[in-house]
């Protein structure tokens, strides 16, 4: 079982470990409602060092990620960030990441925990035609997730720079605390905030330094229960739940990271597809009847069988029960109706547009 560097602060703290991606990680330190409205309220801080770091260089790194990711990254200036995905050859998910550009020749990419390992095997056989270096330095670094309107006020005092100069998407390599860390404004929550990478044996100090200025703030901790209401909240896609090599980009409602102008892995397939129509597509969703979703639940339309709940849970901070699941494309508009087994009984549900939270009013 792996750990982050921060395990003995985790329990020390008295939080509630669980086996996720390899990793033993903290699900929630006091319960997920306080920390999701934390973070909706104030702030959270989140470890996140279970994910990966993949670092591409050299003369062809640009063209390579061209290539093998679906999002342009060619109108990258140094200093940004972007969502983006590996697509195989079919236009269905490796997995989703986000690529930061270091300079013309230096890229590095954020990769779910449980895909480290698989991702870097796939760029790796896909990299032989391009003169670039791939280095998986995942294990080297930590990543906290300062998330929450107060989370600028909060980080402010411990950076000698101001915070406000980073804008949302865009990073900077700054020395805080006597060390050089990558400081982005990005996140997983749908909430302003920083993710922070650093020396894995600098965890600690980064750690304690924001809990002790967070808790003036009302900040507290957060574990992956909140971090995972919070983004099916805003309306953020779970790789392994919501998409996956089964689905393609395109019946994961994210055309919006295809970038049809350019050539990429996968494209062709896609193309054939938005020409031909999907047949079905993830959608949002409420639930009408009590009822509270969950991953993996029988998924029912016209009366019939037709897959599982992708994500679902309760929404603390609107207060519903909601969820993502795949629908066939002539249910999946807003208003339709489909049921979904709960403790042997099907319950109503309704098709609703995403995010289902917002900060952007």
């Amino acid at each position: 079982m792996k750990k982050t560097p921060l395990y003995e602060v985790h329990r020390a703290l008295g939080a509630r470990m669980i086996t996720f991606a390899g990793f033993e990680m903290p699900v929630m330190y006091s319960s997920i409602i306080e920390e999701h409205m934390a973070v909706r309220e104030r702030a959270g801080l989140f470890d996140v060092s279970h994910m990966g770091e993949i670092f591409v260089s050299g003369s062809d790194a640009l063209e390579f990620l061209q290539w093998i990711t679906s999002n342009d990254v060619g109108k990258m200036k140094v200093g940004r960030a972007k969502y983006n995905a590996l697509p195989t050859e079919r236009g269905t998910v490796v997995d989703d990441l986000l690529v930061y550009k270091m300079d013309d020749e230096l890229y590095m990419l954020v990769v779910n925990a449980a895909n480290i390992d698989k991702d870097f095997q796939w760029l790796m056989e896909h990299s032989n035609d391009f003169d670039v270096k791939l280095e998986n330095l995942s294990a080297e670094y930590f990543q906290l997730a300062l998330q929450g309107p107060l989370a600028q006020q909060i980080l402010q005092p411990l950076a000698d720079f101001e915070l406000s100069t980073i804008k949302y998407y865009r990073f900077k390599v700054a020395e805080v605390l006597g060390t050089e860390v990558i400081l982005s404004r990005t996140g997983y929550t749908g909430e302003d905030g920083f993710e922070i990478y650093g020396p894995a044996e600098e965890a600690k100090k980064f750690w304690d330094a924001i809990m002790e200025v967070g808790r003036d703030h009302g900040m507290l901790p957060a574990g992956l229960g909140a971090r995972d209401s919070l983004r099916l909240e805003a309306g953020m896609n779970l790789y392994g739940n919501d998409m996956d090599e089964t689905t393609t980009l395109l019946e994961a409602d994210l055309e919006w990271i295809v970038k049809w102008e350019k050539d990429f892995l996968g494209k062709e397939a896609l193309l054939k597809q938005k020409k031909e129509g999907l047949r079905r597509k993830l959608v949002g969703f409420e639930m009408v009847d009590r009822g509270l979703p969950r991953h993996g639940y029988k998924v029912y339309v016209d009366g019939k069988e037709y897959g599982v709940v992708a994500s679902g849970g309760y929404a603390p901070y609107i207060k519903k029960n909601i969820g993502n699941v795949y629908l066939p494309i002539e249910k999946a508009r807003e208003g339709e109706e489909f049921e979904i087994e709960i403790r042997g009984k099907l319950h109503r549900a309704r098709v609703v547009s995403r995010p289902f939270y917002s900060r952007i009013k």
